[in-house]
């Protein structure tokens, strides 16, 4: 996997901010999934939680209606994710600006580390979960979801097709979308981390947007297209950029216009 900008993942999240919950159809039925599986397998009152890259506060919100006599915090790389987390959970849950690589926190603090639709962010998964398991108490839960390899299949395959279209002799090193991580390398960073009762599983969920300005621009929006952005670009990029967009238009549209993307959600759980 090709190194990952962290600091400019972080000033994505931070200008996307404010509209972000917009863009996210797809993570909104993985946080639905997560919070399922973690109610189903009982929680003991007054646990300690921990959201990483918890965004707008969405999950931690559900977690506090659901469950209100948990503990709860979130923690996320974007100062403006924290700020609107903040506005909407108040005094639910306390908020901190922080790198998943890092964590903030002392040994054995948490009985449970959640995670959603983030560690598609990070160039290794093992820094980050060597940190979960040293945060969490013995025994304590980790689950969590990210996007595997995949997602984003449609404008993958239109843009080589598009730079192919224009002469090129071989694939794209480059198409401007993110390159996610598999479930094999998923597993292995776990069993590497020391977790134990693995279990790693995946799922494709389908989301459609108005057309392929407004998938770009939702794309863009939730950072997929940020983590290591490609070389080039001028005139040349702009002609294979519309391409793209007239292959994928007629390729992957339905009667009324919209057009579709896959999203490949990779679930993982572990025991610390």
């Amino acid at each position: 996997m090709k190194t990952i900008d962290r600091q400019r993942v972080r000033a994505s999240f931070h200008k996307g901010a404010s509209d972000y919950d917009q863009h996210t159809p797809v993570q909104k039925k993985v946080i639905e999934h997560l919070l399922h599986k973690l109610e189903n397998s009982g929680i003991e009152s007054g646990a300690t939680v921990l959201d990483i890259g918890c965004g707008t506060g969405l999950m931690l919100e559900q977690l506090s209606q659901s469950f209100p006599d948990l503990y709860l915090t979130g923690l996320d790389l974007a100062p403006n994710m924290i700020r609107h987390a903040n506005e909407r959970l108040g005094e639910k849950a306390e908020l901190i600006q922080g790198d998943a690589e890092r964590l903030p926190f002392e040994d054995d603090k948490f009985s449970i580390a959640l995670s959603s639709s983030t560690f598609q962010w990070l160039g290794s998964l093992n820094p980050c979960f060597d940190e979960v398991i040293r945060i969490l108490k013995p025994d304590g839960r980790f689950l969590f979801s990210l996007f595997g390899e995949g997602t984003l299949k449609e404008l993958r395959e239109s843009w080589q097709e598009a730079w192919l279209s224009f002469g090129q002799n071989k694939k794209a090193e480059h198409d401007g979308t993110h390159h996610f991580h598999n479930i094999a390398q998923v597993e292995s960073a776990l069993e590497l981390s020391g977790f134990s009762n693995i279990k790693v599983y995946s799922a494709n969920e389908t989301a459609w947007y108005p057309d392929v300005p407004h998938l770009l621009h939702a794309i863009k929006r939730i950072g997929a297209g940020t983590s290591h952005p490609p070389s080039g670009g001028g005139l040349g990029w702009r002609r294979i950029l519309h391409k793209t967009a007239e292959i994928y238009s007629k390729r992957y549209c339905r009667s009324d216009g919209a057009v579709k993307t896959t999203y490949n959600v990779i679930y993982g759980e572990g025991i610390a």
